[in-house]
């Protein structure tokens, strides 16, 4: 049996189970889950389930439920494992993660980390405990920049013949502009997804920008400048943000919660009988002097095609886009659009590229290149969760502590995404 043994601590969320949707080798089957009794743990549990039950590769985890309300003072007391998932309630996980590594467990934690600005200092204490003790402190949010797409935008960003130098931008032309929509009602393992009704509760779940928005934060900071740390009291300044709701009726809330009336807390957002949920926000800020536009939206349900993001990095003599519209089915591609003749260097940078990722390659189109990637090299939402951990896994086996950027750059993503909500409420 492997020395790694499994926490699972409060899994209010699906993320936490999609860890689980395959056995890892150097993973004990052995779980142990810490929680409260509740739909939470039920959802969680009956995802578990279905994992082991499946007729095509099940799962056999072991499930040991340690329930009630003092959970997480139990989980330190007992640790029972050595490393600690945490998915569920966003607020105050930043105090919980602080309290699992002070009790020697490395984390592996859903985004987003924090909710508010006022929890950065929590962060911070929480990642400078684990460098002390030689634990980890892996943010889920970072995984995606391992996603081929995202690596191949950061080494053509990187390549002075194809993108040339970074263009500033201003506050109304920026030089990178990024955008999400997600959905509320979707599926996931094939199966509806359920909300909890405290979802819906933006001072407990967090608007999207400090949600969602960690993910396309993450990924501008380390496409900009891959492998730099990022000092965010003296590199980023943030100029403008606003939010507006997208409004949910009482049978789409009772349609995705299962819930048969409005809970209490969620009263002062309720507009004639239907909610006001603030979960779209548009921020305008500079890093090193460029210019960025994020934008994150929740929309009811994708008509066709599933959650999507694009982006636009421009350069001197290329700009980068990634698109996921109905033009591409749906799916994200990269784009190459020339502002200078690159023709000659990006057929070199491409071919460079076939040692690392054999079958990538390029179709010309009015005006434009579109990177062709194989599937071979694409992976799923759902297989990216395995991915990550098999990742997260091998480091805490074989104790490799994150590079030394990766603090201060996880402290800067979460200054920009809580910031920019504090912003957007002015």
């Amino acid at each position: 049996m492997s020395d790694i043994g499994l926490i699972v601590v409060d899994p209010g969320h699906f993320h936490a189970a999609l860890v689980q949707k395959e056995m890892y080798p150097n993973l004990s089957s052995k779980v142990h889950v810490y929680a409260q009794v509740g739909p939470d743990l039920a959802d969680y549990l009956s995802r578990i389930v279905r994992f082991n039950a499946r007729k095509e590769r099940p799962t056999h985890w072991q499930l040991e439920v340690h329930a009630g309300p003092e959970f997480l003072e139990r989980m330190c007391r007992e640790r029972p494992g050595t490393v600690a998932i945490f998915s569920g309630r966003n607020r105050g996980k930043a105090q919980r993660i602080l309290a699992a590594v002070e009790a020697g467990i490395n984390v592996l934690a859903d985004k987003p980390l924090i909710v508010d600005r006022q929890e950065l200092a929590v962060l911070e204490a929480a990642l400078n405990a684990a460098d002390e003790r030689g634990l980890i402190v892996y943010d889920m949010s970072s995984g995606g920049r391992q996603a081929t797409i995202a690596t191949l935008t950061r080494l053509l960003r990187e390549d002075p013949e194809v993108f040339g130098d970074p263009v500033l931008g201003t506050r109304t032309d920026p030089g990178v502009t990024t955008a999400s929509v997600h959905h509320i009602m979707k599926q996931v393992a094939g199966v509806p997804n359920q909300r909890p009704p405290w979802f819906f509760d933006i001072t407990q779940q967090g608007q999207s920008l400090a949600d969602v928005g960690t993910h396309l934060v993450d990924r501008v900071h380390s496409t900009l400048f891959p492998d730099q740390a990022i000092d965010y009291r003296t590199e980023i300044r943030l100029h403008a943000a606003r939010r507006w709701p997208t409004m949910i009726s009482a049978r789409k809330f009772r349609q995705v919660t299962n819930e048969a009336s409005w809970p209490d807390y969620l009263a002062p957002c309720i507009k004639e009988d239907a909610l006001e949920y603030f979960c779209n926000t548009h921020l305008q800020y500079e890093i090193r002097g460029v210019h960025i536009a994020v934008e994150t939206r929740w929309d009811w349900e994708a008509r066709v095609g599933d959650d999507t993001h694009n982006a636009c990095y421009c350069g001197s003599r290329a700009r980068l886009e990634l698109r996921q519209g109905a033009a591409e089915g749906y799916r994200s591609e990269l784009y190459i659009v020339p502002v200078a003749d690159i023709a000659t260097a990006i057929e070199r940078r491409i071919a460079a590229l076939q040692t690392a990722y054999p079958g990538v390659g390029l179709i010309k189109l009015r005006g434009e290149w579109r990177v062709t990637i194989p599937d071979t090299l694409r992976i799923g939402h759902e297989e990216h969760f395995a991915q990550m951990t098999r990742r997260f896994l091998a480091d805490v086996e074989h104790r490799r502590p994150p590079p030394a950027w990766e603090k201060p750059n996880t402290v800067a993503k979460y200054y920009v995404c809580t910031e920019g909500v504090a912003l957007s409420h002015a």
